[in-house]
């Protein structure tokens, strides 16, 4: 029940939100393309011979990326899923590790017939899109990798792995809400200024809706991931596309990583967006456009459309 009325709130959220954007007629809330197990529900919007993919992160869903999805879309066919166990694609309770995340994208881009793509991980779908783009480099025009790392990535000091996950599987998603908001000055500041533009009501019942779409397996499974994965560092050097790596200079957790894949991924440009923390299409929206249409023009630029 939890999980059903988390995914219709979250679609509820997302056409709300689109009737009162002025380019809304731009975006088409598909229903879902059915991959393997999976009904993948994502948005899209633009139109071009070239997409771009982005893919969001840990607890997150489309809905991340749906206050800039039009104006992303003026560079062209914009398209956001939502990610196994998350949103509105379907929680099927296992195939929650890295490699089947990369096979659920790859059959997504089929299921859309799109051979090649411009991509765009957040966090653990900058994760996932690093463990794509090595897999399968001739699916990839350009990457940019936001907020994410190249190797494992502990949970922030205080809260230790198995209080994350008695607060997600026992506790209702609108009790660990409350929490949050009750200590939302403790959040980064970027966080609270994000907050307080987008409106507080309507920034906490977007995290709360995600939350109660997300399958309990999938954060215990991810969560275990994210912190004990293999990395990929030592492979850095086999992406050849041009890369666009990102990060809010008040991320302290991914700045490093951030820098150290840049260094290595040999067509790499490092982006440190001012006054942001780690969602910065939220906290510091035109700042980000900005950096994605520059890395877009180049990218395009320098390579041929097919």
């Amino acid at each position: 029940m939890r999980l059903k009325a988390g995914v219709e709130a979250l679609r509820s959220n997302l056409v709300a939100e689109n009737s009162n954007n002025s380019a809304a007629h731009d975006v088409r809330i598909a229903d879902s393309v059915r991959v393997g197990d999976l009904d993948i529900t994502y948005s899209e919007a633009g139109a071009g011979a070239r997409p771009f993919v982005m893919i969001h992160g840990f607890t997150g869903s489309r809905d991340d990326f749906a206050d800039v999805l039009t104006n992303v879309a003026t560079q062209g066919q914009t398209i956001v899923p939502d990610l196994r166990g998350h949103g509105g694609t379907t929680n099927p309770g296992q195939g929650y590790d890295f490699d089947q995340l990369c096979l659920d994208l790859l059959g997504f881009l089929d299921a859309l017939n799109i051979s090649k793509c411009d991509l765009l991980g957040h966090s653990l779908g900058g994760m996932i899109a690093l463990r794509f783009v090595l897999k399968h480099p001739e699916r990839v025009h350009s990457l940019v990798l936001m907020d994410t790392s190249d190797a494992s990535h502990r949970t922030r000091p205080g809260w230790p792995e198995r209080i994350l996950k008695f607060a997600f599987r026992r506790l209702p998603a609108s009790w660990n809400i409350r929490a949050l908001r009750a200590n939302q000055h403790r959040l980064p500041e970027p966080a609270q200024r994000a907050a307080l533009e987008m409106g507080t009501d309507r920034y906490w019942n977007r995290l709360r809706t995600k939350l109660e779409a997300m399958d309990p397996m999938a954060f215990d499974a991810l969560l275990n991931e994210i912190m004990k994965q293999e990395g990929v560092t030592h492979r850095l050097g086999e992406i050849l596309c041009p890369t666009l790596v990102m990060v809010g200079d008040q991320d302290a957790a991914f700045r490093k990583p951030s820098q150290r894949m840049a260094d290595q991924i040999a067509n790499a440009e490092l982006v440190i967006l001012k006054d942001a923390h780690h969602s910065p299409q939220i906290e510091t929206p035109a700042q980000w456009l900005s950096a994605i249409a520059k890395h877009l023009e180049r990218a395009r630029a320098s390579t041929e459309v097919r």
